[in-house]
């Protein structure tokens, strides 16, 4: 795709606290390579990838391709950053929140980062997907399975376990969460939670392109 060759600007927001991987697990994304030396980031940052988004229907059935262009931004995990980047939750479509599998504390912050979210995003219930990060260190690993999927399963998203080392899961949950921004785009009547910019190459914008169709009501 050339740099206009798209039909809809997506963007996703990496949160979590600070050495949780975030930096890592959008670089092993949008490039394929890691990096083991920690480097914090500093305020915000950002990544960007091209990618075809295939709906599937109630049958089955696959529908042309769309074309995104995702935005990945990059939010500093400390706490003197804070409002910076809640600053940035309201321009987000959805939410990539990581923790540290060998690090019970940031674990047990993720309910800190919703409790944000729910105050500061779109709508009291945006679409996160929960991701315990590093699970190639397994002699190092404090957080079980079932506590994460448990806590998950509490707010009713979904939770993948990850490795910005080797890769693992990253582009399944990323594209999870394309899924359902598509999915609940498709879905409301009422548009003004879209975010201005997400427009389509031809001019229209992503609420004017699904407002043609019938739709459901929100799930937000």
């Amino acid at each position: 795709m050339s740099d206009g060759d798209y039909d809809y600007l997506i963007k996703f927001l990496a949160l979590g606290d600070s050495g949780v991987g975030k930096t890592s697990v959008l670089y092993q994304y949008t490039d394929g390579k890691f990096n083991s030396k920690f480097i914090t980031t500093v305020g915000i940052d950002f990544r960007e990838k091209r990618v075809v988004y295939r709906a599937s229907g109630p049958d089955g059935a696959v529908g042309r391709g769309q074309r995104i262009h995702l935005q990945l931004w990059d939010t500093a995990g400390q706490e003197r950053f804070r409002s910076l980047t809640t600053a940035f939750f309201r321009d987000a479509m959805g939410f990539l929140l990581l923790f540290d599998l060998t690090n019970e504390q940031s674990f047990l912050n993720v309910r800190n980062w919703i409790s944000q979210l729910q105050m500061h995003a779109y709508c009291e219930n945006p679409d996160i997907v929960l991701c315990g990060n590093k699970n190639d260190l397994e002699d190092q690993r404090v957080v079980r399975e079932e506590e994460a999927r448990s806590l998950a399963e509490k707010y009713g998203i979904p939770y993948f376990e990850t490795s910005a080392a080797n890769g693992t899961n990253i582009s399944q949950a990323i594209e999870m969460l394309l899924d359902l921004i598509m999915k609940r785009m498709e879905r409301c009547v009422d548009k003004s939670w879209i975010p201005e910019g997400v427009v389509r190459s031809n001019g229209h914008t992503a609420a004017d392109q699904l407002g043609e169709e019938k739709k459901g009501m929100c799930g937000c």
